[in-house]
């Protein structure tokens, strides 16, 4: 029997819908599988109990206020499938300490990062920066937030805003090898995806 505060979504579900989840604070934590492409407008606004979203490398996009006032999550990994982040998308999580962002070309809508006042780290591994609507950071305190982006791609970042207000923009550690199933995070997913790889090699 399922919890209720941990909910698994199917396989078999491809988007999860406008609203599917707004306002459950009670739930503390939602898998997402890696047939889901879309993410709905308000899809989790408000689960301000949700302490953990894993985001598959299949979503496309990231519709608007989908994690809005998700206040309980303490970091986010974006990964590179994602090109659309739309407008307040992550606004009023107070609780993220970090933000990682895979993909190469993310378009950023319009306050998606605002008011994520807790922020202290922001990870982007684009090369090239990436395009942002007004305000993207507002209310963020990103003048205290450390940014890590590849050392190419540097001065590119401190050129323009809203990149150039970070208090400091650093080189990215590059962990990107150790990253086997590409989903923007080296974790035990990517030493079962090597044992597989191993295995079969043997298998042959």
């Amino acid at each position: 029997m399922q919890r209720p505060d941990l909910i698994t979504i199917p396989g078999s579900v491809t988007y999860i819908g406008d609203r599917a989840f707004q306002g459950c604070s009670g739930l503390a934590s939602a898998t997402i599988p890696g047939s889901v492409t879309y993410i709905g407008k308000y899809a989790f606004s408000g689960c301000s109990g949700m302490t953990t979203i894993t985001i598959p490398n299949s979503v496309t996009t990231i519709d608007g206020f989908a994690f809005r006032g998700c206040s309980g999550l303490t970091s986010v990994t974006i990964p590179g499938s994602v090109t659309t982040i739309d407008e307040y998308a992550f606004r009023e999580c107070e609780g993220l300490k970090s933000i990682t962002i895979v993909g190469n070309e993310t378009s950023i809508g319009y306050c998606a990062f605002s008011y994520c006042s807790g922020l202290t780290d922001f990870y982007c591994y684009a090369k090239e920066v990436p395009e942002t609507k007004n305000s993207v950071f507002k209310g963020s305190n990103i003048e205290q937030v450390t940014l890590h982006v590849p050392e190419e791609a540097i001065e590119a970042y401190n050129a323009v805003e809203p990149w150039s207000g970070f208090k400091e923009i650093v080189e990215l550690e590059d962990d990107a090898m150790y990253d086997l199933n590409h989903d923007g995070v080296v974790n035990a997913a990517d030493l079962v995806k090597l044992a597989n790889y191993i295995l079969g090699k043997k298998a042959e």
